[in-house]
């Protein structure tokens, strides 16, 4: 069983930038892929970034390439998702999951944390 956390979420200008973070309990999180989904009110869910449990191995989605980065520190139990040049159409509930394995764009996820709102205002 691996319980997930976020924190870091809050309101920013566009242009600014908001590092989340996603403690996770368990002793077995350095064997899981991690991965980063937002849900903006009226939309599903969509994938944002994945990592793999080395670090080693990432994937983001087109929209936010250039400008997002998604980073663990198995030490800490942590993962992280560095946005930087934030838009307001990057407003939405922030997910992160975890699922043992590889890595993986869709959101066959077992574990999700309970998400932290992030809001860019124009």
């Amino acid at each position: 069983q691996v319980q997930l956390v976020e924190s870091g979420g809050g309101l920013v200008q566009a242009g600014g930038s908001l590092r989340l973070s996603c403690a996770a309990s368990g002793r077995t999180f350095s064997t899981y892929a991690m991965g980063w989904f937002r849900q903006a009110p009226g939309k599903e869910r969509e994938f944002v970034a994945t990592i793999s449990w080395s670090g080693s191995t990432t994937y983001y989605t087109d929209s936010v390439k250039g400008r997002f980065t998604i980073s663990r520190d198995n030490a800490k139990n942590t993962v992280y998702l560095q946005m930087n040049s934030l838009k307001p159409e990057d407003t939405a509930v922030y997910y992160c999951a975890a699922r043992p394995g590889v890595t993986s764009k869709s959101d066959n996820y077992n574990y999700w944390g309970q998400g932290t709102q992030v809001t860019v205002s124009s």
